[in-house]
């Protein structure tokens, strides 16, 4: 259940309640995508006061597989995060792994990344394997092109988005039916998982707005924006933004996916999104890219830090960037060592973490 409370002109402030708690909004989902987040420990990121964690259909059913961590009673213990969790359909690996994949009219066939084996994903699958997982928040399987595919391109994927909303819908709520009549059966008893829905569309105006209609009538917890941060302008994300979120309801929550740049997220929130993830922070962070409480960027590779002994971020909320100099996460970068990883990795997110607490804070009740 989503709780609106309160609409001002930097966006909208809300509670997002779930089966293992609350989460406030705007909010910034980190990605774990099988379970874990690289160079830092979940145990970390819940330090930085990350309140959710994201992770992902399609890699966590190759590895381990979801009757695995079933058993181990759902992905909240086998992980050992006690706070909500989202799992991603599967759907932004049709895009992403294009090379690997093929499309029909009832799902995509996959040959793995790891292995070449081949695997099947369409609506029913992803409900299963979402549902065995033990997310809070689950999504429906979508076909998620590049924002700027041609128009036939869209035209299509959007009709396909849609039939397998209410495909999703209907095998979501089949699921629900057999676990209140079957008493024996071992799945997971606590509150149902929330089911979001997913507007595509590319840069078609008429085609997101076609999507985010159709979506509503068959009705969903949330609802999210895919498709963007793909390859179009940021005045064309804006764009599309301005045309969707005027359409959505306002006592849903509003989530823009792949979104990860700070400055990005703030205009996004003036426009009525509620939630965002993307694995660019920590991905730049691996590759010695670092984001500074004060919102500057600096290149931890470059030359000039050989010598700089100032500390890394004097106001950061990441202790090892206050505790430790530029020069010393220079030289960790050059000599390889890991826990240059750890040092980047727990900066940049305990800043993007931090940046959405000042959006929160800034939202008078």
């Amino acid at each position: 259940m989503f709780t609106l409370l309160a609409t001002t002109a930097r966006g909208r402030r809300g509670s997002l309640q779930t089966a293992h708690g609350a989460i406030d909004t705007p909010v910034f989902f980190p990605v774990g995508t099988g379970g874990a987040m690289r160079g830092i420990t979940l145990e970390d990121l819940r330090a930085l006061g990350s309140q959710v964690l994201l992770c992902n259909t399609y890699h966590l059913h190759l590895m381990p597989g979801e009757d695995v961590v079933k058993e181990a009673g759902g992905l909240h213990d086998f992980i050992g995060w006690d706070g909500p969790i989202l799992t991603d359909s599967g759907g932004f690996q049709v895009f992403s792994l294009k090379s690997i994949r093929r499309i029909e009219e009832h799902g995509v066939h996959f040959r793995s990344h790891i292995d070449g084996r081949p695997l099947f994903l369409g609506p029913k699958e992803a409900m299963e394997i979402q549902h065995k997982l033990g997310a809070d928040i689950i999504m429906c399987f979508d076909e998620c092109p590049p924002s700027t595919a041609p128009r036939q391109k869209q035209i299509g994927a959007v009709d396909r988005t849609l039939r397998w909303a209410k495909e999703c819908k209907i095998h979501y709520e089949e699921i629900h039916r057999s676990r209140a009549t079957n008493q024996r059966s071992n799945e997971p008893t606590n509150q149902r998982p929330l089911l979001f829905g997913i507007v595509q569309g590319g840069l078609e105006r008429d085609l997101r707005i076609k999507c985010a209609e159709e979506l509503q009538a068959i009705g969903f917890d949330g609802y999210a924006i895919g498709g963007l941060a793909v390859g179009e302008t940021e005045a064309e994300m804006f764009d599309i933004l301005d045309t969707v979120c005027p359409l959505l309801p306002e006592n849903k929550p509003r989530y823009l996916m792949g979104v990860g740049r700070i400055n990005q997220m703030r205009t996004a929130v003036t426009k009525g999104i509620d939630i965002f993830d993307c694995v660019l922070p920590m991905r730049e962070a691996r590759h010695g890219t670092i984001h500074l409480s004060d919102g500057s960027t600096i290149r931890i590779l470059q030359s000039r830090f050989v010598r700089d002994h100032t500390p890394i971020d004097p106001d950061s909320p990441s202790p090892l960037s206050t505790s430790h100099t530029k020069s010393y996460l220079s030289h960790l970068f050059h000599a390889k060592e890991r826990a240059a990883e750890t040092i980047a990795c727990m900066q940049n997110m305990g800043v993007m973490l931090e940046a959405m607490q000042t959006l929160r804070n800034d939202m008078k009740i």
